[in-house]
Parts: C-alpha cells; sequence; structure tokens
C-alpha cells in the first residue's frame, strides 16, 4: 500500500512538523508501506528562514526507505499556488498510484486533485495555527474546507477545536523517543542553568524569556541561560542579551536536543515538542503565551499542572523565583509528567494513523 504525504517543509530541515513526518514513515515503512513525501524544495525553505538549516546533510530523494519528490515552489505571494499545483501536475502519476493521500497542514496544495480524484482516499493533519496573532476568519475558512472535504483528521492539541471549529477524528499531542539510557537525575538543590527550546519568534516568547532574566538579574539572581533555536527575533535576542549583560549562548538550530537536556536545571519551551523532550529528562518546564490561542495551546494540554504558564515577564521571573527558593517542588510535577511523556510513543501515534486510515 502507498501513502503520499504532503508537507511544505521536510529532513533535512528541523522542526515539530519534520520530526513528526521522518518517525511516522520510517514506521509505516517498517510495517510494508511505500512512503512518498511530495514537499518544498530544501533551498526555498532555507532563503526564508524557515525553521532551519540543512546542517551539512546531503540532499538526496531516499532517506530511510523514504521517497522524496522536492518541487520548485518560488517566492511567496499569489502566484505560487498556481506554481504548486503545475509542479504537482508533473507528478500526477505518482498521485494516481497513492492509495492514501494525508497533507500536513498544506491541505490547499491537494484541492484541486481532490474533485480530479473524488474517491481515493484522503486525509490531514493539523499540526498547529498560523502565525503569531489569533486565527483570522480566512484560516479558519480553510481550516473548515480541509475537514469537510478529507475523510478524517488528526488534531495536535485539543485547543484547534476551540479555535478552528474543527471536529477531530483523533487528537494527540504529539509523540517523543525516549533514549534507553539516560543520565539519572539527582534532585535539583540549586537552580543556575536554563535552556531554552524553541523558534526565535514572537509566539515562542524568547523576548520575554530574556525580559524576565533581566529582572532576575537586577534581584541578584544571575542564571545561565543556552539557547537553542533560531528565527527573525535571533539578533534582537542577541543584542537584547548583550546590551543587558545576560548570561546566555545561542547555538542556533540543532539536531540533537536531547545532548543538552541534562545539564539543564530547568526549560524554557516554545512549543509542544520542546516541553515533551524536557519531560523526558525529568525537566521543570516554564512556557509563555502572547495571545489567547497560544495560552490556549499548553493550559489546554493534559500536562497543564505539570508546568507553569504565564504572560508577563514580572510574573514569569516571580515563578521562576517561588522554584529557586523551593526546588523540592518541582520532583512530583517532573516525575508525573514523565509518567505522562513515556506513553506517547511513536508507535502509539502509527497506531493513530493506521486508525485514522482503517488500516490495521
Amino acid at each position: 500500500m502507498t501513502v503520499l504525504f504532503f508537507s511544505k517543509s521536510f529532513y533535512p530541515n528541523i522542526g515539530g512538523v519534520e520530526k513528526h513526518l521522518l518517525e511516522v514513515s520510517i514506521r509505516l515503512i517498517k510495517k510494508g508501506f511505500k512512503v512518498i513525501v511530495i514537499t518544498e524544495n530544501i533551498n526555498v525553505a532555507q532563503n526564508k528562514g524557515y525553521k532551519s538549516e540543512a546542517l551539512g546533510e546531503k540532499l538526496v530523494n531516499d532517506i530511510n526507505g523514504i521517497e522524496i519528490i522536492r518541487i520548485a515552489v518560488g517566492k511567496e505571494g499569489r502566484l505560487k499556488k498556481f506554481r504548486i499545483w503545475l509542479g504537482l501536475l508533473r507528478h500526477l502519476g505518482t498521485i494516481i498510484d497513492a492509495d492514501i493521500v494525508h497533507c500536513h497542514d498544506i491541505f490547499f496544495w491537494y484541492l484541486p486533485f481532490r474533485f480530479i480524484f473524488p474517491f481515493k482516499p484522503l486525509y490531514i493533519t493539523f499540526h498547529g495555527y498560523e502565525g503569531n496573532s489569533i486565527p483570522t476568519k480566512r484560516a479558519i475558512l480553510m481550516h473548515k474546507i480541509a475537514e469537510k472535504l478529507s475523510w478524517g483528521n488528526i488534531c495536535v492539541g485539543d485547543y484547534l477545536q476551540k479555535w478552528y471549529g474543527t471536529k477531530p477524528t483523533i487528537v494527540t499531542y504529539g509523540a517523543i523517543s525516549i533514549p534507553r539510557h539516560i543520565r539519572k537525575e539527582a534532585e535539583i538543590k540549586l537552580i543556575r542553568n536554563v535552556l531554552y527550546i524553541g523558534r526565535l519568534e514572537e509566539e515562542a516568547g524568547i523576548m520575554t524569556y530574556l525580559r524576565a532574566l533581566k529582572i532576575l538579574k537586577y534581584k541578584k539572581i544571575d542564571l545561565n541561560l543556552t539557547v537553542l533555536g533560531d528565527g527573525t527575533q535571533g539578533k534582537e535576542a542577541e543584542d537584547y542579551v548583550i546590551r543587558n549583560k545576560l548570561n546566555a549562548d545561542f547555538k542556533g538550530f540543532v539536531k540533537d536536543v536531547y545532548k543538552y537536556l541534562p545539564d539543564s536545571d530547568i526549560v524554557f519551551s516554545g512549543r509542544y515538542l520542546g516541553t515533551m523532550e524536557a519531560f523526558v529528562f525529568k525537566k521543570f518546564v516554564f512556557a509563555v503565551y502572547n495571545n489567547a490561542i497560544k495560552r490556549d495551546c499548553f493550559a489546554m494540554a493534559p500536562y497543564r499542572n505539570f508546568i507553569v504558564l504565564e504572560k508577563s515577564p514580572n510574573k514569569l521571573a516571580e515563578q521562576i523565583i517561588k522554584y529557586i527558593k523551593n526546588p523540592e517542588i518541582i520532583k512530583d510535577k517532573t516525575d508525573k509528567a514523565y509518567k505522562w511523556v513515556e506513553k506517547q510513543t511513536w508507535d502509539k501515534m502509527v497506531y493513530n494513523y493506521l486508525t485514522l486510515w482503517k488500516v490495521q
């Protein structure tokens, strides 16, 4: 059986969707499926600063048995969608041969072909929300169209139902790989080292975290911050650190977040994936939001009671001080978070896909 995935970006780019699609595809292949991924040409993604860099990886069209078709879509603009559809027409045979088509957010890529092949099984995964603000009427409409024209969907987060009116077939909060050998963590006695995991964007909250560290510095609390990620606020963040003499080391995008987690005491997280990665190493997570949908992204998650969620740098700083003074209260929360995350396996995620497709 052939599964055709559509995704705006794919490996070797780094990001939650890329990781999700890679891990699911690898396991589907092991189960005997043929997997094809149609995605943007990687140079387009890099030129617009999208999510990551190739990190020296050789760009190939076959990774772990996954056949990859990269199409040149050109610059952003009104004509882009027509370039995408034209590029897909060149691979019409691939679409015809697919037994299942599954879009990762970008439903409009397949929209014309939905009417050309009305009986071909079509599904979608809604991974999140667009941009740094609450959904526009157009974004909500596009979600509803995708929901109505597909045979079923997976929503990564319950908040999508609230904000987009999407009726989920399956709700998930992602999946994670847990290394066999994890350094046994001693109970935290002193909070000193902080790890930021996420893009350097407004909605991920990098500047809120830095402002909180500045407040702590004024209170004679100096923390060491390691930043994993990059984005449009990268230069602003680095300038802020220099100007306020904060202790921060910017690593850019990294492939192995697990390499940095053991030496951190607490984690600042931008989204689901970073939060789950922190839970694997029993690290306590602080999250921030800049709007109501980002708040619900965390507040409606099943691990809400295991993290700190704040909006303002002042409130965040207060919470950090609370846990600095009482580090013993972290253990109960991180233990519960670990018990939750260890059940969020990639095998469980693949089971969700097979259930959605009614293939067992």
